[in-house]
C-alpha cells in the first residue's frame, strides 16, 4: 500500500505504508491527545525485519503492529533486531516487551544510559531539580502526584542488548544505515541515515509539523538547545534526504524542515530574551510571559504535563542566550539550585 500524504491526518490510518523499496511506515497509536500515533518503520532485509523504533506498549500498538506486519507478510518472529532513536516509551518499551517473547535483538545510543538507568530504578530526582531551577516549584508536587509511578521504569525498561557508540555502520540485509548520534530532544538519541536510498529514519530529531521537546529528561544535560541546535547542522550537512519521521506524515526535503526548525529556534531565542527584557527573572517566569504552540496558547491554558515542558524549553534558550552572551545567569541557592537571569550589561563607553 503506497504511502499517501494528500491529507494532513492521513499518516493516522493503520496499515503498512511503503515509503522506499522495501520499507513500510507503520503508525501505531498513542493514548495522548496531543500525540496521536508515532510511526515506526519495518526494514525487509530478505531474511527478516529491522524495525526502526518499537512503539509503546500497550496492548493496541501491539496488535495493531502484528496486523500491520502480516499485512505484508511478517510475523513478530520474524523481527530480527531493534534500533531505536531514544528511549522515551512510544519508541522503546514495545521493543522490550516483545524482546521478552521472541528473544529480539534491541540497539539504543549510548547516551541514553545515565538516562535508562534512573528510569529503571525510579530515580526522578533529577527531574525534579530542573524544575527547581527553573523557577517551576509550583509544577514540583503536581509532577510528582501525577507522573511520578507511571514514569518510573518499573517492568516497562530494561538495558538493550547493544549500545551504539559514536557514529554507527550498521548492515540491515543488502543496505548499510548509519547511526548518527543526535543529541537534543534526548541525550542519546540517534537518527539513522540511509544515503543510497535517500531517507533518513528521524525520530524525534526533525519532524515534519511539530518541534520536539527540549530540556527535560531523567538525566539532564547542560545546554540542551546547543546540542539540538549542533545536531540540526549536523543533519543538515548530509545530502538531502526524504524524511521519515516518528510523528507525522512522510516529507521530501529534510533539509527544508531543518532550516524552518533552525529559525524557529531563533525566534523563540529572540521572544526568550524580550520576556527577560520585560521583567521575568526565572525560565518558569519567562515561560508564563510566551505563547505556546502554533495557536500562541497561553501558558496557563497547558495542562501540567505541556507546562512543564514549556519551562524546560524556555530554560533552555535562555541558558543558550548565556552561552551568546546576551544574557547573564546566577544561582540564588549555590550549584544546583534557582538560576535567575538579567540582560548582560553593555560596556561602559
Amino acid at each position: 500500500m503506497a504511502d499517501d500524504q494528500t491529507d494532513r491526518h492521513a499518516w493516522l490510518v493503520p496499515g503498512a505504508f511503503e515509503v522506499a523499496p522495501g520499507v513500510h511506515r507503520i503508525p501505531l497509536p498513542l493514548p495522548m491527545d496531543g500525540l496521536r500515533a508515532v510511526n515506526v518503520y519495518a526494514i525487509e532485509t530478505g531474511g527478516g525485519l529491522v524495525m526502526i523504533d518499537s512503539g509503546w506498549a500497550l496492548e493496541v500498538a501491539e496488535r495493531q503492529l502484528e496486523q500491520a506486519l502480516g499485512a505484508i507478510g511478517y510475523e513478530f518472529g520474524d523481527i530480527q533486531r531493534f534500533l531505536v532513536t531514544h528511549i522515551h516509551r512510544d519508541h522503546y518499551t514495545l521493543a522490550i516487551s516483545l524482546r521478552r517473547v521472541y528473544g529480539t535483538k534491541v540497539a539504543l545510543g549510548i547516551g541514553e544510559q545515565p538516562s535508562l538507568e534512573r528510569t529503571m530504578t525510579r530515580r526522578l530526582d533529577g527531574q525534579a531539580r530542573q524544575m527547581v531551577r527553573w523557577g517551576a516549584e509550583p509544577l514540583v508536587k503536581r509532577w510528582a502526584e501525577t507522573f511520578g509511578e507511571r514514569e518510573g521504569g518499573g517492568d516497562r525498561y530494561e538495558e538493550p542488548d547493544e549500545w551504539l557508540d559514536g557514529t554507527t555502520a550498521i548492515d540491515v540485509g543488502d543496505r548499510t544505515l548509519t547511526a548518527v548520534p543526535t543529541p537534543g530532544h534526548t541525550l542519546g538519541h540517534v537518527v539513522f541515515v540511509d544515503e543510497r536510498a535517500g531517507v533518513l529514519f528521524a525520530g524525534d530529531h526533525v519532524l515534519p509539523n511539530i518541534t520536539p521537546s527540549i530540556g527535560f529528561q531523567p538525566e539532564p544535560a547542560k545546554l540542551p538547545l546547543r546540542d539540538y541546535l549542533d545536531s540540526l547542522h549536523l543533519v543538515r550537512s548530509y545530502p538531502d534526504l526524504r524524511l521519515l519521521p516518528a510523528h507525522g506524515p512522510v516529507t521530501a526535503s529534510t533539509h527544508a524542515r531543518v532550516d524552518e526548525l533552525l529559525a524557529h529556534h531563533e525566534e523563540r531565542l529572540a521572544e526568550s530574551l524580550g520576556a527577560v527584557r520585560d521583567g521575568a527573572a526565572t525560565a518558569y517566569e519567562a515561560a508564563r510571559r510566551l505563547g505556546w504552540t502554533r495557536r500562541h496558547t497561553s501558558f496557563d491554558d497547558l495542562d501540567l504535563f505541556n507546562q512543564t515542558l514549556a519551562a524546560g524549553e524556555t530554560a533552555a534558550h535562555l541558558d543558550v542566550l548565556v552561552l551568546r552572551g546576551e544574557l547573564s545567569s546566577s544561582s540564588v541557592d549555590g550549584a544546583g539550585g534557582l538560576v535567575e537571569y538579567r540582560l548582560t550589561q553593555p560596556p561602559a563607553s
